[in-house]
């Protein structure tokens, strides 16, 4: 079977160094600063919570790989969106890219801006009532201007936030680890006040926080030497999110305990007060508030090659599909995407929608990683990169994904319902758009 044809319109002008960067700055944005906290909640004990940090980083890895060979074998635009089609049909195709724009960038972006916006007034001292919305809308303002102009200038930008969030996670580890890590003996110790504690109940906040792997295959069309670079890119940049990951962890560990930080609601913040006092929270929550625009701009940036790709399929407005004659980028996609988060950011919802982001993208990557057995029957090109282990690595990544899933649903079954309402909503809106507008021959 041949390849579908890679558009033209791109320009491949990301580095591997880029596209690594875009790796840790698509899946490094708020949680590591938050979530830490919230895990140690749904665990009884530092050691169950690095396994717990360790774990979701391994699967996550295996996954990444998943990822790989399916850029590899498919080096162009859209990422999870073509391989469903193209294993799936376009009603798979277009399910994706119905839940990404409604929920899953969407969503994301629009939450972790007001978790840029929070920081930003605790570090300038400005009243949240009054700024925090004006500074969520502009986060996202300011996403769609450093974008409009190439992919190239938008790189060069995130690659800054991606070293300045790494340069704010190395401080914490070596503040939590070196300064005011006295208590390294209470890293792995028990928390008696949270005997019996479930383990499932951390996977959720662990699993946001390494969400945002797949971004950079949406971003294929626009990679140097793509067969290559990206399985690179993917597995140097998750090596660099696992290891910062659990380093943070143990510092949060060493300084507050176990107990301590399951009663922090900003964990980096009550670390880096503990060094340097006020001004100390206050230069973590700059390199907090760098790491969620950050996020957000690749979120969205990832998020517009989808919607071109399905404009040039039919599967959505034909203007969408459209590049800029000088830029190459989709200027109306990213634009449509961003307006669509601030609508979402004005209604006051984003804490649920963050909460249905999470479900459908890690559903989402469970379906991606599928597609990749269609390949190996159906596809006869030899990818420059195959996933090892296969089959039982991708089996093991859905099966994961699958339980947790699952125990969401028994959990919290009003968040998985509405997520999973979102979804099928989808089915009827791809029939009625199919009958209005038809579809690409």
């Amino acid at each position: 079977m041949s390849s579908s044809p890679i558009p033209t319109g791109y320009l491949r002008s990301l580095r591997p160094w880029d596209a690594a960067l875009i790796v840790v700055g698509g899946i490094i944005g708020g949680g590591i600063f938050l979530n830490p906290g919230i895990a140690a909640q749904r665990t009884d004990s530092g050691l169950t919570l690095l396994l717990m940090w360790v774990g979701a980083g391994v699967l996550t890895l295996i996954g990444a790989l998943c990822y790989a060979e399916l850029g590899a074998r498919r080096p162009q635009a859209g990422g999870s969106y073509v391989y469903m089609r193209e294993a799936f049909g376009p009603l798979a195709g277009f399910l994706f890219g119905w839940t990404m724009l409604l929920v899953i960038y969407s969503g994301s972006s629009a939450a972790v801006a007001t978790i840029f916006a929070s920081y930003a007034c605790a570090l300038f001292g400005l009243p949240p009532a009054a700024w925090g919305l004006p500074l969520t809308v502009g986060a996202l303002v300011i996403v769609a201007g450093l974008n409009l102009f190439g992919l190239k200038l938008g790189a060069q930008i995130q690659n800054l936030f991606a070293l300045l969030k790494l340069l704010a996670v190395a401080a914490l580890v070596v503040c939590g680890l070196f300064l005011a890590g006295a208590g390294h003996g209470q890293v792995l110790a028990a928390d008696p006040a949270r005997h019996g504690v479930g383990f499932m109940g951390a996977a959720l906040p662990v699993l946001f926080a390494y969400s945002g792997f797949t971004y950079l295959n949406n971003l294929a069309g626009e990679i140097r030497d793509p067969q290559r670079t990206l399985p690179r890119a993917l597995m140097l940049g998750m090596l660099l999110v696992i290891v910062a990951y659990v380093l943070v962890n143990v510092a949060y560990l060493a300084v507050l305990g176990h107990a301590g930080l399951a009663a922090s609601h900003a964990p980096a913040a009550d670390v880096m007060q503990q060094v340097f006092g006020p001004i100390g929270a206050r230069v973590i929550a700059l390199g907090v508030a760098i790491s969620a625009l950050g996020f957000c701009n690749i979120t969205l940036v990832a998020g517009a090659r989808v919607l071109q790709v399905m404009g040039e399929d039919g599967l959505f407005f034909r203007s969408v599909a459209r590049l800029h004659p000088r830029y190459h980028t989709p200027n109306i996609a990213l634009l449509l995407l961003i307006a669509w988060s601030i609508v979402l950011t004005l209604s006051g919802t984003y804490g649920q929608l963050l909460d249905y982001a999470t479900f459908g993208d890690w559903l989402a990557c469970a379906v991606g990683v599928s597609t990749l057995f269609w390949y190996r029957r159906h596809d006869d090109a030899t990818a420059r990169f195959r996933v090892p282990g296969y089959p039982l690595m991708p089996l093991i990544f859905i099966a994961v994904i699958a339980w947790v899933v699952l125990a969401t649903m028994r959990d919290n079954p009003m968040n998985a319902g509405i997520g999973l309402a979102i979804i099928a909503a989808g089915v009827p809106a791809y029939f009625i758009w199919r009958r209005l507008f038809g579809l690409k021959p």
